[in-house]
C-alpha cells in the first residue's frame, strides 16, 4: 500500500465530508486531526486480503468521531449535573463563608465541590470517582491537585 502521506492527501476529502454529515460545526481542526488519527490507524491495522480499505477507513474515521461525540455528551452533562447538584444543595451559598485565605486562592466551582464533598459531607473517593464517571486514580489526583492548593494558600495566605 502506499505511504501514509499518500493516503491522507486521498482520503481528507473523505474526512471532511464526514464532518459535515456528522453536523459537526465547533472545533473543526479537532475532529479534522481525529479523522487523520484514525485514518492512520486504519491504515497500519488494514490487512490487504481481508476487503477493500476505503469502506474500512470510512468505519474507523466515523467511528472514532461517534466515540469523540459521546465522550463530548458525557462530559456535557456531568458538568451539567454538576452545577444542578451545586445549586440544588446550595453548595455556592456555603462556600461565600469559606476563611479569606481559602477565597483568596481563588478555588474554582468543581474544587470548591470537592473539598465540601470530601471533608464536610464525609463521602469517599470511591463513590466520588463513581459519580464523577471517572477512575479512582483521577479522584485521587484531583484530590492531591486540591490539597496542594489548599496548602499553598495556608503557606502563602495573601497571594492570590
Amino acid at each position: 500500500m502506499k505511504n501514509f502521506e499518500e493516503v491522507a492527501v486521498q482520503y481528507a476529502p473523505m474526512i471532511s465530508a464526514m464532518i459535515r454529515k456528522l453536523h459537526i460545526h465547533r472545533d473543526y481542526d479537532t475532529f479534522k486531526q481525529l479523522g487523520n488519527i484514525a485514518l492512520w490507524q486504519a491504515w497500519q491495522r488494514f490487512e490487504e486480503g481481508k476487503g477493500h480499505f476505503t469502506p474500512f477507513a470510512y468505519r474507523s474515521i466515523r467511528g472514532a468521531m461517534l466515540d469523540e461525540l459521546k465522550r463530548e455528551t458525557k462530559r456535557t452533562n456531568q458538568l451539567s449535573l454538576l452545577e444542578s447538584i451545586l445549586i440544588e444543595e446550595g453548595i455556592e451559598e456555603e462556600m461565600e463563608t469559606l476563611p479569606e485565605w481559602l477565597i483568596l486562592n481563588k478555588l474554582d466551582a468543581k474544587e470548591k465541590w470537592l473539598l465540601e464533598a470530601l471533608f464536610v459531607r464525609g463521602y469517599s473517593l470511591s463513590y466520588l470517582a463513581d459519580q464523577q464517571g471517572i477512575s479512582l486514580a483521577g479522584m485521587k489526583k484531583r484530590r492531591e491537585r486540591l490539597l496542594k492548593k489548599v496548602r499553598d494558600a495556608i503557606d502563602h495566605p495573601f497571594k492570590t
